[in-house]
């Protein structure tokens, strides 16, 4: 019995077949995945926050799969056969996840993405150009298409960028509205009949007989199964998680009169991104000139990052421009030292879906499919 609840709220909103913490992208994917699969199980969602709490609300909405300076990064740490996996995931994701919910209900808009290269980046430059053909090539029967990414300097002048002299272009790169898109997978889970209930934060896990026990500020909860789909914020129930969270600062400008750029772009090995939204321009990302101050699950701004934000903007972005920000927030992300997201059983009847590795747009639908899939096989 718990002190303060009444009968009939002990009896409706304290147990499920299957309870996962976190309302964000993976874990409402997830959530809904098991619903339609098993109907009859009852599925609950808690979330710690009034919104989904890392950055599935706060991230720059790229519905992109890597840029060419990123993907050799990333072909270096998990070989070429490696990085195809991981490619296919995240196309198979984005694809999921528009199908899942519409192009409309996401304000999904194909305007392709760009890499771009200041003088200074000659060597980097060089190396991506020379790249183009063999990620084309890796690709190619994952997208179904040829010659996805090219040089496309044309539009180096077309978008307004200054001292910018290569621009590559990945004509599959979208971008969509990640508030919209919550808000879809929301609806979708409620009309299932999936319960969320906000602002209940787990503070432990413990076992019970055959059933899990989470510790809330809200109560005691019970299931036969626990999802754990908070990402980075993972650590404070299982410490030994692979895993280091990873802030991301963002900006938007006010609205811009005839604004040029149209699309989504990736700058010094996608640290940096920027985009259109509303005649306005979103930009990102700065967490590489102090990896550990941004190794925080702390949301906030800092002045180094901030500076260098603004400096971009008004040095590449936006020259000649008088320029207002309105907007300022920051997202927690989850990095580890694999690419590919953690979907395991932890503990007996407990298991997680995390370290989206700032992808989470791009494999967050296929990872809650994947996590629904190893806890239907566990009942």
């Amino acid at each position: 019995m718990q002190q303060g609840l009444s009968y009939w709220e002990q009896q409706s909103f304290f147990h499920a077949d299957v309870v996962i913490v976190g309302s964000g992208i993976v874990g409402l994917n997830a959530a809904i995945a098991i619903k339609t699969t098993q109907p009859l199980l009852s599925v609950l969602v808690l979330e710690r926050g009034f919104l989904p709490s890392g950055a599935s609300t706060k991230n720059a909405g790229f519905a992109c799969f890597g840029s060419i300076s990123e993907l050799i990064e990333q072909e270096k740490a998990s070989g070429t056969d490696g990085l195809h996996q991981l490619i296919t995931k995240r196309w198979q994701g984005l694809s999921k996840l528009r199908k899942l919910l519409g192009d409309k209900s996401l304000s999904f808009y194909n305007f392709g993405g760009y890499e771009l290269f200041v003088p200074s980046q000659q060597e980097l430059a060089n190396n991506c150009v020379s790249k183009i053909s063999h990620f084309n090539a890796l690709i190619k029967d994952i997208v179904l298409e040829s010659d996805v990414f090219g040089l496309n300097n044309g539009k180096i002048g077309t978008f307004g960028l200054k001292d910018v002299d290569l621009l590559i272009e990945n004509k599959l790169e979208g971008q969509l509205n990640p508030g919209m898109m919550i808000k879809s997978l929301l609806a979708l889970a409620s009309s299932l009949g999936i319960s969320v209930l906000n602002n209940c934060a787990v503070n432990a896990i413990e076992h019970e007989a055959s059933q899990v026990v989470l510790q809330t500020n809200q109560g005691l909860f019970k299931s036969k199964k626990v999802l754990l789909c908070t990402n980075a914020f993972a650590k404070a129930l299982l410490p030994d998680l692979a895993l280091v969270p990873g802030r991301g600062q963002v900006v938007v400008t006010k609205p811009i009169p005839n604004l040029k750029l149209k699309g989504t772009f990736h700058y010094d090995k996608g640290f940096y991104y920027f985009r259109n939204i509303d005649n306005r321009v979103l930009l990102g990302g700065g967490r590489n000139l102090d990896f550990k101050a941004e190794e925080t699950t702390d949301f906030g701004e800092t002045k180094l990052v901030q500076d260098h934000l603004i400096q971009l903007l008004r040095a590449v972005i936006l020259p000649e421009t008088d320029v207002e920000i309105e907007y300022k927030w920051s997202g927690i992300m989850a990095f580890g030292p694999a690419l590919s997201p953690i979907v395991e059983e932890v503990k007996p009847h407990v298991f997680c879906a995390v370290r989206c590795n700032g992808m989470g747009i791009a494999i967050g639908t296929q990872t809650g499919q994947d996590a629904a899939e190893m806890v239907l096989n566990s009942l």
